[in-house]
Formats: structure tokens, C-alpha cells, sequence
């Protein structure tokens, strides 16, 4: 977990909104690579946490009554996901 929160200090835009990094939570920043990243970003959290970890979160972070996800990013992981985890 130190390993992404590494990340997210050394790229603040991918989240923009706070400058808390250390009390930032997997799924937060999950979804905000998701949003805001590009795919290497993606591969850094995929290969820190494991595609399965990363599956896993990703499925909270959709089913959840508010999702903060686009309808293409979450078409997109799910098939990715199906394929890959």
C-alpha cells in the first residue's frame, strides 16, 4: 500500500482533490486512476495490489448505489476483467 500512495504523491493529478495521500483508501485511489489516469497508471496499481485484489475493488467500487465510475470505464474493466482475472 506505501508503494501507491508513493505513486499518488508523485502524481497529484490523478488525485487532484486532496492532499491527504497517506489517509486515502484503496478504493479512493482506485477509482481516481480509473478516472483520471492513463494505462500505465493502471499497470503500476495492477501490478502493486494483483489483478485479483484489483478485480475485486473494482466490483465494490461498481455495485456501490452511488458510482463514481463512467458507464464506459465500467463496461471497459468489466470485460477486462472477465478476460484477465
Amino acid at each position: 500500500m506505501d508503494d501507491i500512495r508513493k505513486f499518488i504523491k508523485n502524481k497529484p493529478y490523478i488525485i487532484w482533490y486532496s492532499k491527504n495521500y497517506d489517509g486515502l483508501s484503496k478504493e479512493s485511489i482506485l477509482e481516481s486512476v480509473l478516472n483520471y489516469g492513463n494505462w500505465n497508471d493502471y499497470l503500476f496499481i495492477e501490478n502493486a495490489l494483483g489483478i485479483k485484489k484489483v478485480n475485486s475493488v473494482f466490483s465494490h467500487l461498481k455495485n456501490q448505489k452511488r458510482i463514481n465510475l463512467r458507464p464506459q470505464t465500467i463496461n471497459y474493466f468489466s470485460n477486462y476483467f472477465k478476460v484477465y482475472a
